[in-house]
């Protein structure tokens, strides 16, 4: 079952990276439909949000944690200056390299233990939220707004 779910993630970020890579830096700035989120900030969203993977899974401190406030607390828009298109992809392709490097080095045990966000005392009551879940649910987000990002093309 872990190897299943882990396949999944990986094949999802790649072809995540794929295309973002194939979308322009002018493309990632139009907004998905009239009124909705630009693609550029998709792109920092899921950036900041697999950054916060990495204390989430015990993984270590997160990389760019200026990028909570910019694409997790506030709407697109709200932020007058966000980093341009290639370093969101570049911190895209880091970040996931940091998560694939550490979740490479965990036993198939380890991903049923809990996670960061849980209490001992809730991981009791409910043992499904442990780091295999964070990956399911990390995996889901990435799907939803792949589609959308798909749309610029």
């Amino acid at each position: 079952m872990v190897k299943m779910v882990l396949d999944r993630w990986n094949t999802e970020i790649n072809k995540f990276t794929d295309i973002i890579n194939s979308i322009s830096d002018d493309q990632l700035m139009k907004e998905i439909a009239p009124g909705k989120n630009r693609g550029i900030y998709l792109l920092g969203h899921l950036v900041a949000v697999h950054d916060d993977t990495l204390p989430v899974l015990n993984f270590g401190n997160k990389l760019y944690p200026e990028l909570f406030e910019i694409f997790i607390k506030s709407p697109d828009k709200a932020v007058a200056h966000i980093p341009p298109a290639a370093e969101l992809r570049t911190s895209w392709k880091l970040v996931n390299e940091q998560i694939t490097e550490r979740m490479n080095s965990l036993s198939a045990d380890d991903w049923f233990h809990k996670h960061n966000s849980v209490s001992a005392e809730d991981f009791v009551k409910e043992p499904h939220r442990n780091k295999l879940n964070i990956i399911i649910t990390r995996t889901t987000h990435l799907c939803y707004h792949a589609g959308q990002i798909v749309l610029l093309k």
